[in-house]
């Protein structure tokens, strides 16, 4: 099993962590108690596929801690095994095969020993699909094709009425798609599911299922013909750029001139999203405020706030259709030659990220006639004076 929490996580924290995620709460909200960032939260969480860990528990019948100091202390006075083994009222094959595992007599200690016990003790059980080659390319073929692993489920049932060895839960796929630790399926076949989540989340999550399904977005098959055309300035394309341990950043692209802002952002839901390209496009001039284009992930389910406080319409691209914000898309290629991939975007500040977006913006462009960004777009704000 995964460790699960960051270094400093106390073991109660861990346990509220996943008690909230339980609840249904975000994880912006999780992190808050712990004084966590949402980042933080969502690696620990999508480490476990959103799967509660099954609490560790030793064998009634294993040694405990004690037991071993009291080993350790007989291996030290020079105690035989037959008299450790009576005063711990234990069988001396036990307390043998104890010491000789660790070191032996001259090497025995009862804190190491005891925290190899434990690891050895996660000896990972492999689930029914993990055994069953038969079964688990069946399951394969069919997630492929775009059946829900409860559809899987299902057929595998009628399909093979006389065979319980090729029977398993929707659950057991769900599980076996998540976690990936598990080592079982493709991460790929995640993709094939109708809603492309990547993990577990609670039934009382607001967000469950809400993917591609943001209430009251504008297709962006609704905006004018002058965003398309790129005659007018002050139509954007938007999207996010991550980095190392669930670090983001936003970035913002004028359709016409090609002038980008990076905007730093403390997580990828969609209040801190919103909040910090709020921020930013206020400082824009009015006329260059008309409409931004996105994808359907959930960072801007809070569009009407954005709106409300901009005066930016949104639209929404089409589902898997990144080539609708070309432009955008092929910004952030060139964003990469400063902050690769790996790069951990929140040691960023905001001053840093206007300065490489500079850089981007005094670059002269092919595709702008090797005029620069920030020319261009100086050009269109003089000429609406």
């Amino acid at each position: 099993m995964a460790q699960m929490g960051r270094p400093g996580l106390p073991p109660e924290g861990k346990s509220e962590v996943w008690r909230r995620w339980r609840a249904g709460e975000s994880f912006l909200g999780i992190g808050k108690a712990p004084g966590k960032p949402a980042g933080s939260i969502y690696g620990v969480i999508r480490l476990c596929g959103g799967y509660t860990p099954v609490p560790r528990k030793r064998s009634l019948r294993a040694l405990t801690l004690s037991e071993r100091e009291e080993i350790s202390r007989g291996v030290s006075a020079g105690l035989s095994i037959r008299a450790i083994a009576h005063q711990l009222n234990r069988a001396p094959s036990t307390i043998s095969r104890e010491i000789a595992r660790n070191g032996g007599t001259g090497h025995y200690r009862a804190l190491e020993a005891d925290e190899r016990a434990l690891q050895t003790a996660l000896r990972p059980k492999h689930c029914i699909l993990k055994q069953n080659r038969r079964l688990r390319y069946a399951v394969e073929r069919k997630l492929r094709r775009e059946w829900s692993p409860e559809q899987v489920s299902g057929w595998l049932k009628n399909r093979y009425a006389n065979d319980e060895a090729m029977r398993v839960s929707h659950e057991t796929i769900y599980r076996s798609l998540f976690v990936q630790a598990r080592g079982v399926l493709k991460k790929e076949l995640q993709y094939h599911l109708r809603t492309q989540r990547k993990m577990r989340h609670s039934r009382f999550s607001s967000t469950k299922g809400a993917r591609n399904k943001i209430a009251d977005a504008v297709s962006i098959h609704e905006r004018p013909p002058e965003v398309a055309d790129r005659a007018v300035p002050g139509h954007w394309e938007g999207d996010l750029v991550s980095g190392a341990s669930n670090t983001h950043v936003a970035t913002l692209v004028e359709r016409r001139s090609r002038f980008t802002i990076i905007v730093k952002v403390k997580g990828k839901d969609t209040v801190s999203v919103v909040a910090g390209l709020k921020r930013e496009v206020k400082r824009l001039p009015q006329h260059l405020r008309k409409s931004l284009t996105w994808d359907r992930d959930m960072e801007l389910a809070n569009h009407k706030d954005f709106t409300i406080a901009t005066d930016v319409k949104v639209y929404f691209c089409d589902p898997r259709s990144p080539w609708q914000r070309g432009t955008n898309e092929n910004t952030n290629r060139l964003l990469r030659q400063y902050l690769p991939h790996g790069t951990q975007l929140d040691h960023y500040s905001q001053a840093d990220l206007n300065k490489i977006a500079a850089r981007l913006n005094e670059r002269p462009r092919k595709t702008l006639g090797f005029r620069s960004p920030a020319d261009k777009l100086r050009e269109a704000v003089a000429a609406t004076h």
